[in-house]
């Protein structure tokens, strides 16, 4: 049982939930408008709140904005005549637990009372976990005992209770939304909300009005005013997935925001003040693109106030057991799978392969095996590494690319690498041609052509290894 607050103009529905909830034995509290619905919270410290959207005074989203400041975040459920996708998206979005249409269901009601408490009480026990133990679970997917991942642990454990700017880089699947996240939950903004963007998944329009919010009218389709994540985020993180991706044009509204600590919503002249503490990720090379000219100097020393490089896989490969034997944890739990575990020779194979995928590759591979292998024990032969190297993934692909210095000279870059996978081959085939054309995916002719073409003679038979 709890204590519950209604937030409704409507007096007599007000009443209905009140009865409804009082029969499950619930303390209830009301409030008609956004003002009394914030007295209540500060009076009554309620544990969970039912909302309308629209109210007499503003809107249910302020009501939520109240109910999530401070230590103890309380769980919000929306229960609204304009339960549209689009609402319900809004509000899970900013951190609603759910959404009702009217008229109720009591049932309905019921049920989604009963799981907002349960995950409200969840959040209680967790926090006051975190306070006995000195916030360590900020780190715990910071994992590794590596000097690389040391390090790392001991950057975030420096710079998370200050309110710096931060610049995670590193490779793609390093788990730099991970080191963002970390920052947060060790900072004094814990409580408060952390928002996540990413800036490569959107085309400019849409991104622009998800960051700075709109005013109704703003454009086709604005039907009313809307909030930006800088206003959602406020108190708490806004983390800037690839930020490296985001246009030119809102590149020069985040320095602003920077700046000044003032957003401007689209189709509005007026300012509104934001305290946020905004957190950047690329796997791009931010210098060489400022260089290029497609991002902003200005706002890369703005991003990069400390920077934390995110070390790829393949620079701590000591902390592939810990990391294997957590994934696998993860598979069977999440998956419903019978208990696995690892051989010795499968971690050692691990060991062998440079991961172009990083973390996120490592992951992929275990939970394949874990599903489709054939006994309790993951073995070598579980990892088809080989076929994987030799379908070219985007993984592989991508992380090689990036590898790669711009401006390049892609003639000699392509002309090199085609010398360096022949003399492989043929090192592995003893100089034999139509062995080392088989290895290379290509005609024996072809590769006579290519050889021919380098001055290599076809009576060469042996190549030192």
């Amino acid at each position: 049982m709890g204590t519950i607050l209604i937030v409704d103009d409507e007096a007599n529905l007000r009443r209905l939930l009140r009865m409804v909830l009082q029969e499950e034995g619930h303390r209830v509290v009301e409030a008609a408008s956004v003002a009394e619905a914030r007295q209540r919270l500060a009076d009554e410290a309620p544990d969970l709140v039912i909302t309308d959207q629209r109210l007499g005074d503003g809107e249910g989203l302020e009501v939520m904005a109240a109910a999530r400041q401070g230590e103890d975040v309380v769980p919000v459920v929306f229960l609204t005549a304009y339960a549209t996708v689009e609402l319900a998206v809004a509000a899970m979005r900013r951190g609603a637990f759910d959404v009702i249409p009217k008229p109720f269901d009591p049932e309905g009601v019921k049920a989604a009372v009963h799981r907002a408490l349960d995950h409200g009480g969840l959040l209680k026990e967790n926090r006051r976990l975190r306070r006995q133990a000195g916030h360590p679970e900020g780190l715990r997917g910071l994992i590794g005992l590596s000097s690389a991942m040391v390090q790392l642990r001991d950057t975030v454990q420096r710079v998370a209770p200050t309110q710096a700017t931060v610049l995670i880089t590193g490779e793609t699947g390093t788990g730099k939304e991970l080191v963002a996240r970390a920052l947060h939950a060790l900072s004094p903004r814990a409580p408060k909300p952390f928002v996540v963007v990413n800036c490569a998944a959107m085309p400019e329009t849409l991104l622009e009005s998800e960051l700075f919010g709109h005013e109704r009218g703003a454009y086709t389709g604005a039907d009313r005013a809307r909030e930006g994540l800088f206003e959602a985020a406020h108190g708490g993180t806004l983390f800037l997935d690839e930020a490296g991706e985001m246009p030119p044009t809102l590149q020069a509204k985040l320095l602003r925001v920077l700046m000044d600590g003032m957003v401007q919503r689209v189709g509005s002249r007026i300012p509104r003040h934001v305290d946020v503490r905004l957190i950047a990720a690329t796997h791009r090379d931010l210098p060489a693109r400022v260089r290029e000219g497609s991002f902003r100097e200005d706002l890369y020393f703005r991003l990069a106030v400390v920077p934390i490089q995110v070390p790829p896989l393949r620079e701590h490969l000591e902390d592939l057991p810990e990391l294997c034997s957590l994934f696998l944890e993860h598979a069977i739990r999440d998956m419903g799978l019978p208990q696995r575990s690892l051989a010795p020779g499968a971690i050692a194979r691990l060991q062998a392969y440079q991961f172009p995928g990083n973390i996120r590759e490592l992951r992929n591979l275990i939970e394949r095996a874990c599903i489709l292998a054939q006994g309790s024990c993951i073995g070598p032969a579980d990892f088809p590494l080989e076929s994987i190297l030799g379908s070219a993934s985007p993984h592989t692909l991508e992380a090689f690319a990036e590898a790669l210095p711009l401006p390049t000279n892609l003639p000699s870059l392509i002309a090199a690498l085609e010398e360096h996978l022949m003399d492989r081959a043929l090192v592995q085939s003893q100089g034999v041609q139509a062995e080392a054309a088989r290895r290379l995916g290509i005609s024996r002719s072809d590769l006579h052509y290519r050889l021919k073409r380098r001055g290599v003679q076809e009576s060469k038979r042996s190549f030192e290894t």
